[in-house]
């Protein structure tokens, strides 16, 4: 559960503000996308490769550069 302390006399819009803010911190839009379509652990380790080579690839340029 989220709590947020509103001081006396603050604006609602500043709270939802700071709930929203709370709110994307915890993930749980993120998780609840990212489990509405189910990713096979093999196409997930093939994503994590790529991801890696290309952040290899970056770092490989920067130091040649």
């Amino acid at each position: 559960m989220i709590i947020i302390p509103i001081k006396e006399g603050e604006n609602i819009e500043r709270a939802l503000k700071k709930f929203k803010r709370k709110f994307e911190k915890t993930g749980t839009i993120r998780e609840l996308r990212s489990r509405q379509a189910y990713i096979k652990p093999s196409i997930k380790n093939r994503e994590l490769m790529q991801h890696a080579k290309y952040i290899q690839q970056l770092q490989d340029e920067s130091d040649n550069a």
